[in-house]
């Protein structure tokens, strides 16, 4: 297949709504960063246009350089102090049932950004008490005091993406570490009592065996949940991609990931991000 061109199954119509024109205005007003935009997500539209988004906290640019991701990297500013109030008025604005906020990775600050997660949960819930929060947090150099923070704040669903398969780690995230990742993923099952999530990519070099053996290793974490989406190269100067992955090899990756090694839900699909339809998935999980 030449990858040049998307094949058909990665075409979809985007309509513009009312919802998405008032999540871009209140976005705007407050001054936040989304990492639908950021990352140049391909479902952005589609979940502005339902009326959600992806909070991107402490900034809009990275300490790490991973190479299949659009956001900034460089020399970050200073913690906005006022960020976590704006994030939680947002979601009043806006309505959110359901709220996913994320970060860029900050090991330029001694908690990695804990205490700001924890901040905006905390703010989120003291306006908006009956709203789902997730959060997708860096690995915080796996340190256990930070993860406790965070873990304190009581979130909903805490998710970590594992990105790759361990053999292209050193291509696509040269500043992570898998075990550390996996570590993480580890603490959260042990020390959590909701759901904890993990998400990765294909159609970065990888093979169906290896993407076997990452569910098996993530379920052996403790993880709950597993989303799985198609790499797209956000620009030439990132991985270019390898191949499009067809939605029946996505739908064997759910098949046995739940059916297999018993995971509450793998949501996999060309479309599929961390984020996408994540109350969906919360919503299923807590019935399950």
């Amino acid at each position: 297949m030449d990858i040049k061109h998307k094949p058909y199954w990665f075409h979809r119509k985007l309509d513009a709504t009312y919802e998405l024109g008032n999540v871009r205005k209140v976005l705007s007003e407050l001054e936040l960063h989304t990492v639908c935009t950021e990352a140049k997500c391909p479902n952005r539209n589609k979940c502005f246009s339902s009326g959600q988004a992806t909070f991107l906290i402490m900034g809009d640019v990275c300490t790490r350089n991973c190479r299949f991701c659009a956001i900034a990297h460089g020399k970050c500013e200073p913690l906005d102090s006022d960020e976590p109030e704006r994030v939680a008025d947002a979601v009043k604005k806006l309505n959110l049932k359901y709220v996913v906020i994320t970060s860029v990775t900050r090991d330029d600050l001694p908690d990695g950004g804990a205490e700001h997660f924890a901040k905006t949960i905390v703010e989120i819930r003291r306006i908006m008490r009956d709203s789902g929060i997730e959060i997708l947090t860096p690995d915080f150099l796996a340190n256990k005091e930070s993860l406790d923070i965070v873990l304190e704040a009581n979130p909903d669903v805490f998710n970590h993406n594992i990105e790759t398969i361990p053999r292209l780690y050193s291509i696509a995230r040269p500043q992570a570490d898998f075990q550390r990742s996996l570590g993480v993923l580890k603490y959260a099952s042990k020390n959590f009592k909701s759901v904890v999530k993990s998400g990765f990519m294909v159609g970065l070099g990888e093979n169906k065996k290896e993407v076997f053996d990452l569910l098996e290793t993530l379920r052996e974490t403790g993880a709950d949940v597993v989303t799985i989406g198609q790499y797209l190269q956000p620009t030439l100067a990132h991985l270019p991609i390898d191949r499009f992955v067809h939605p029946d090899e996505f739908d064997e990756y759910s098949e046995y990931g739940e059916n297999k090694l018993g995971f509450k839900r793998v949501f996999s699909g060309p479309f599929v991000r961390s984020s996408f339809m994540a109350q969906e998935i919360w919503h299923r999980c807590r019935k399950s």
